[in-house]
């Protein structure tokens, strides 16, 4: 039998432990008195970590033969690095201990989702009814940080991530190891996939679609906060768009046995363009900025669906975990070390809205760079 809630409370761990750091950490920053540049620099460090991470745990992973144990101590190695915030004071305290934690927090989610989709064998369907579950974890978390960051100092974040992290180490212990069915065949060697255009059209558009969303997850709560919103209502609008990506990730079946998988991703593009552009220059228009959350359902919702879904056609058998480590590192790890970097250093040049302007430049190029490639229909 499916093992549906061990597997879905580590999600919903996982992903409200983003719903901190993502949201609120840059704030933490700024309270500790760095400036944009080296807060840029700082949340850039959970993104190149995944550059090499996933690489690292899935090649341990791979050699031992065990996933789970390699998700469990890196939870605990997570927990423990995470510590170091209580004693370490300075930018490069402060950076050292980032790399700690991104590094080993960054390695768990491939082999998760490897280890998930193991074992819904035929059913991966049913990967999103799992999933949502981080969803939800990141909605609660984002919301109710929010309307305690109103009446709190931003002191007490440090301690809400560490219970957070507790509970991932909890339910990481009972997670079960998933058994790779023996008739598994490696269906294309990986160097000949990765010399496809197709493939290699959709890791650079993921790249840049990482790097568009490095001002949204680095500086759109300090963007409200500057705006003139409360840190609840900033809270709120996270959730949104959140709250609509889970009914995303329940109807994306339906909707890819209607649309070309291809089709539904560039759309998503197309839809960050216009989403970043609206949150840089009418931030202050509610009813734009709004829409703008709205379109998270399809920027971050069915883009992450449709990616999953090409990624999961095209590297099947034994090459299936190492595919899902390759474009983790390469969209998340370079992409979004790149959004991290450029944003800092544009945030203080020239303010919100040139910053999300670039973003939008970022998700337009992605568009075309998945445009040329799709012409190349070389795929089965």
């Amino acid at each position: 039998m499916l093992p549906y809630w061990r597997l879905s409370s580590f999600y919903l761990f996982y992903f409200a432990f983003i719903g901190v750091m993502a949201p609120y950490w840059p704030l933490f920053l700024q309270s500790r008195g760095f400036g944009a540049f080296e807060i840029g620099v700082l949340m850039s460090l959970l993104h190149v970590m995944r550059i090499f991470a996933p690489n690292v745990w899935g090649h341990l992973a791979d050699r031992s033969g065990r996933r789970m144990i390699w998700v469990q101590m890196g939870v605990l190695a997570t927990l423990l690095g995470f510590c170091l915030v209580f004693w370490l004071q300075g930018f490069w305290g402060m950076f050292l201990m980032m790399v700690l934690v991104s590094f080993f927090w960054s390695g768990a989610l491939p082999l998760v989702e490897a280890n998930t989709l193991i074992h819904l064998g035929e059913r991966s369907d049913r990967y999103g009814r799992i999933r949502l579950w981080g969803s939800i974890g990141f909605i609660l978390v984002v919301i109710g940080v929010g309307d305690l960051l109103d009446h709190h100092p931003v002191t007490v974040l440090p301690w809400i991530i560490l219970a957070l992290l507790v509970g991932t180490v909890f339910t990481a212990r009972f997670m079960p190891e998933a058994v790779s069915r023996h008739g598994d065949a490696e269906t294309v060697p990986l160097g000949q996939l990765l010399r496809r255009p197709k493939v290699l059209a959709l890791f650079a558009a993921a790249i840049l679609m990482a790097a568009a969303h490095g001002p949204y997850y680095t500086f759109f709560t300090v963007h409200l906060v500057n705006t003139g919103y409360s840190k609840s209502v900033a809270g709120w609008l996270w959730a949104l768009g959140v709250i609509l990506e889970i009914g995303i990730f329940l109807i994306m079946p339906k909707v890819f046995a209607r649309i070309r998988v291809e089709t539904v991703l560039l759309l998503t593009l197309l839809a960050a363009v216009l989403r970043f552009f609206l949150i840089g220059w009418w931030v202050d228009v509610t009813a734009l900025l709004l829409f703008a959350q709205v379109l998270h359902a399809l920027t971050f919702g069915a883009y992450h669906a449709a990616a999953m879904a090409l990624i999961h056609r095209w590297f099947r058998g034994r090459v299936q975990a190492r595919g899902q480590a390759l474009y983790n590192s390469i969209a998340f790890g370079i992409g979004g070390s790149l959004g991290s970097l450029y944003s800092g250093a544009v945030w203080d040049a020239w303010g919100a809205g040139v910053t999300f302007s670039a973003a939008a430049g970022c998700a337009f190029m992605a568009a075309v760079v998945f445009v040329v490639g799709d012409r190349y229909r070389v795929m089965r």
